[in-house]
Order: C-alpha cells, then sequence, then structure tokens
C-alpha cells in the first residue's frame, strides 16, 4: 500500500451527532483537522463539538438534512465560505427501513434510499465539484456496510441501499481518481451504535418493535460499559482514516463483514444461504427472549446484598 499525500485538515462528516459520525469526528480532531460536524439532528452535532471543544480541538456544528439537494448546496456553499475547501468528506448518515420485501410500501423505499443512498450521491457532488473546481487533492469515504455484499430475506431496502453506496463508489473511483480525488468504502459489520434503536421495521406488532429497541439500547449500554468492545464504532473511524491515507477502495470491518466480503467472491451461494435462516418473525421472537434474559439478570442483580459501605 501507497500512503497518499492527503493531509485531513478540514474534514466535514455527516450524521455525526453520535455512533460512527461521532466516532469519525473525535479521530479526525484528534489528529489536528478542522471537523465540520454535520447531523439532522442540530443538538447532537452541538453535543459532538462541544465533546471535541473540551479536548482543545477544532469542530463547527451545522444542521444538514442529507435528504435534501437544496440543503446540501446550502451547506457546501457555508462549508466553502467559512472554512475552504474540505480535504475530506465523510458520507455517513444513514437509517435502517427493515421488514419484509412485501410489506414494504413505495414510501419506505423513498425513505430508505433517500438518506442512505441520495444522501450519499448529494454529498459526493458538491464536495466532489468544489474539490475538482479548487484543483484539490481530497478524499470522500462512504459508510456502506456488509450488508452491500450479504443478502437478507429481511432487509432488502437496506441492502439496496448499501450496496449501491458500494457501486457508487467505485464508479467514483473511476471518474474522480484521475482528477486527484479518492474515493473509499467502508463497510461495517455489527457496530454498537444506536441504529437500531431508531430503525423502522414494517409489519411488525409496536409492542414487539418497542420490545426490539429495547433490547438493542440495552445491548448499546452493555458495549458502552465494557473498557474495550469489540463493536466499538471507533473500528470504523480507524478504519475510515486508514481508508483516506492509503486510498483504499473497499474496507470491510469486522469478521462478519469481511467472511461477506470474501464469500461473495469465492463462494456466492454460500453468501446467499447464510441468513437464509432468519426471518423478522424469528429475530423478534429472539430478541424478546434475549430481552426477557437481560430483565432476569438484572433483576437477580438487585438481590444481592450490598456488603457494609459497597454502593453508598
Amino acid at each position: 500500500m501507497k500512503l497518499t499525500d492527503v493531509r485531513p485538515e478540514l474534514v466535514v462528516v455527516t450524521g455525526a451527532g453520535s455512533g460512527i459520525g461521532r466516532a469519525c469526528a473525535l479521530r479526525f480532531a484528534r489528529g489536528g483537522a478542522h471537523v465540520v460536524v454535520s447531523d439532522i439532528d442540530l443538538d447532537a452535532a452541538r453535543a459532538t463539538e462541544a465533546m471535541i471543544h473540551a479536548r482543545g480541538q477544532r469542530a463547527t456544528a451545522l444542521r444538514l438534512d442529507v435528504t435534501d439537494p437544496e440543503a446540501w448546496e446550502t451547506f457546501a456553499r457555508t462549508v466553502l465560505a467559512d472554512h475552504g475547501v474540505a480535504d475530506v468528506v465523510v458520507n455517513n448518515a444513514g437509517i435502517v427501513v427493515g421488514g419484509a420485501f412485501l410489506d414494504m410500501r413505495p414510501a419506505d423505499w423513498d425513505r430508505q434510499l433517500g438518506v442512505n443512498l441520495l444522501g450519499v450521491v448529494h454529498g459526493c457532488r458538491v464536495f466532489g465539484q468544489q474539490m475538482v473546481d479548487n484543483g484539490r487533492r481530497g478524499h470522500i469515504v462512504n459508510i456502506a456496510s456488509a450488508a452491500a455484499f450479504t443478502p437478507t430475506p429481511v432487509m432488502s431496502a437496506y441492502s439496496v441501499s448499501k450496496a449501491g453506496v458500494k457501486m457508487l463508489t467505485e464508479c467514483l473511483r473511476l471518474e474522480l481518481g484521475p482528477k486527484g480525488i479518492g474515493v473509499s468504502a467502508v463497510c461495517p459489520g455489527f457496530i454498537n451504535t444506536s441504529i437500531g434503536e431508531h430503525a423502522v421495521t414494517v409489519g411488525v406488532d409496536d409492542a414487539v418493535m418497542e420490545r426490539g429497541r429495547e433490547f438493542a439500547r440495552r445491548l448499546r449500554e452493555l458495549g458502552e460499559s465494557l473498557p474495550y468492545s469489540p463493536m466499538s464504532p471507533d473500528l470504523v473511524a480507524r478504519a475510515v482514516q486508514r481508508a483516506v491515507r492509503y486510498d483504499l477502495a473497499v474496507v470491510p470491518v469486522r469478521p462478519e463483514a469481511w467472511l461477506g466480503y470474501v464469500l461473495m467472491r469465492v463462494a456466492p451461494g454460500l453468501n446467499r444461504r447464510m441468513t437464509q435462516p432468519f426471518s423478522t418473525e424469528r429475530l423478534t421472537r429472539w430478541a424478546g427472549w434475549a430481552l426477557e434474559r437481560f430483565d432476569q439478570r438484572a433483576d437477580a442483580a438487585d438481590r444481592v446484598p450490598d456488603p457494609v459501605g459497597v454502593g453508598r
């Protein structure tokens, strides 16, 4: 691998109010970059900005709805006027719309593709144009997913959106590479973020969905309580930095992502069958069972006598 000469002095990150986006913002700020922290939730973006400022580093929070092309134009002009041409852009904002294909309506597809795919298209277009117009070398990182190459029977819209991000990235490498702009797709597996808590699953009872969200929240809190989480968003942030440093095309993150990536190439039939046993019904039943185990363990912990002076 060969080092690039891109120096991340100004970095733009979308969906940076939490999870992977926040981890990317913190990591680039730690490396000395001024980070433009954007999110549809301005308060969340400001919280990330405050975390960066508390460390004596530089950041600016801005609101951005990635589904709105005009908002992208305004956002890009603001960044250019206030800070100059971005060296690195991380298109991270994403949502999950899950459920059986036949239960999904056109509005569900519009919502999923509007954020996950067209949001990335708009970001690549406006910032790629700025880089080209100003003759600046730069790098665009698009956060895809292991779902880009591992099909599932319950997340067709999400998988299509992420497969589109991966293919867009590979097309843009051919088009923008000769102009000095690198483009990478980072494809995480299971990462401990709040995306599951905000997921929409069509065709599933609201009470069941609420239990699934509660399980996702408990799992995230458990991961955050560990001294080192094997599903930490920082794993993805490190992969993003590596993609910029070495101009990598596709970067799987975590073993299950690498497994899907390799099987897609050498055993596509097996790759397709791996997730076939999973259905919406089975996943919700499993989430309910796991949540009950969490509750039982919490009850058992509450019944353990507290030694004198401990916990007081």
